[in-house]
């Protein structure tokens, strides 16, 4: 398996993608945003960041950028594509994921660990988990609160696309267990192929206990299994972080 992490001017977490993959043993490119070719990759990875120091709106310029015609024919082509906060907000953009990513309710930058509920675990980035399952993962954004008209709410809902809610740490999605002010606590949605994967949370920032959470891993884990990698599915249980698999 190959993933590439593609650079902006301005991304700040493509190392720790970087990171989290080599060290489940993918091997990782940086690409720049220049490149025009994403070519024998499995896996784009869109990270976090402030690209083109999120001027205009966050992902508005980055979207232009040469390698993006690149990324939307690797989509095209059914391959896996992953946006991480800025990454998730370059995918609306790019037009790649339906809706919008804009400021938080509360006006302020919100950094913190949060719980987030696994809805939907029919997909390449969460099936070694559980639908229920909380994880426990890093936000750090401005503009995070998603939003979209009813219509492709409903149609996100109806789909089973909507895969992560902000919840407490009960797991109840309560108004005052989201962070930004998305619309039903969207946290992370999919695209109707369901190889194109956004979300504000940063798991890559969650795959070392040392730093507060390893609940991250299992997304990284659960690409690796549906490309054939070594986290197969026969070690499902093993791959579950702890949250998970105290749910039942």
């Amino acid at each position: 398996m190959k993933a590439a992490v593609i650079r902006f001017p301005g991304s700040n977490c493509d190392q720790d993608c970087v990171l989290a993959l080599t060290e489940l043993g993918v091997t990782t490119d940086y690409v720049w945003h220049k490149d025009t070719s994403v070519a024998g990759y499995d896996l784009v990875v869109l990270p976090g960041g402030f690209s083109y120091g999120d001027y205009l709106r966050c992902g508005a310029i980055a979207r232009f950028s040469p390698i993006m015609q690149a990324v939307k024919e690797h989509a095209a082509d059914g391959k896996l594509l992953l946006g991480i906060c800025n990454g998730f907000q370059i995918l609306c953009e790019a037009g790649l994921l339906p809706g919008a990513l804009i400021r938080n309710r509360s006006l302020h930058f919100v950094c913190q660990h949060q719980h987030v509920r696994v809805e939907d675990v029919a997909n390449p980035f969460l099936h070694l988990c559980r639908t229920g399952a909380t994880l426990r993962l890093p936000i750090a954004h401005g503009e995070g609160g998603y939003v979209a008209d009813p219509a492709t709410i409903r149609q996100l809902e109806l789909q089973g696309r909507i895969l992560l809610r902000y919840v407490d740490a009960g797991g109840s999605a309560l108004d005052s267990a989201n962070p930004n002010g998305s619309i039903e606590s969207i946290a992370g949605i999919v695209n109707e192929g369901r190889n194109v994967f956004g979300l504000m949370p940063h798991p890559e920032r969650a795959c070392d206990s040392r730093l507060g959470s390893d609940d991250g891993r299992i997304i990284f884990e659960s690409i690796l299994s549906s490309l054939g990698g070594t986290g197969s599915l026969d070690a499902q249980e093993a791959a579950l972080p702890t949250t998970s698999r105290s749910l039942t």
